[in-house]
């Protein structure tokens, strides 16, 4: 019963990312700002996908915080100042199917509040 059950929700979580990301496509210009978060962590880069290379990143882990709200903060700070050191003050924001609320609200709001337009 668990089993079927989680493979359901994988089934319906990658037909949300792919939905998203058949929409998002990032530029050297504008990049796309893709996110990932485990029950722990919370990971950001920002991709160029007609080269393929990752122009700026963040780990949560290697920082030392945690995936909630006011450590997601100091998260996308970081990001933006590593964003800015690339010359990127744009990105198109690419969820990876996860819902837009939480963690992914907190880190897409302190990333506007520090001067990156999404």
């Amino acid at each position: 019963m668990l089993n079927s059950i989680q493979k359901r929700k994988n089934r319906l979580m990658k037909q949300r990312k792919a939905r998203v990301r058949g929409k998002v496509s990032g530029t050297e210009a504008m990049p796309r700002l893709t996110v990932f978060k485990s029950n722990k962590y919370f990971y950001a880069q920002a991709i160029d996908d007609f080269r393929g290379h990752t122009l700026a990143s963040v780990d949560g882990r290697k920082m030392g915080l945690k995936a909630n709200q006011e450590d997601v903060k100091k998260i996308a700070a970081e990001m933006a100042t590593a964003l800015k050191g690339a010359n990127i003050e744009a990105v198109k924001f690419d969820r990876n199917g996860y819902l837009y609320h939480g963690v992914v609200a907190s880190f897409a709001d302190a990333l506007r509040d520090a001067g990156i337009k999404l």
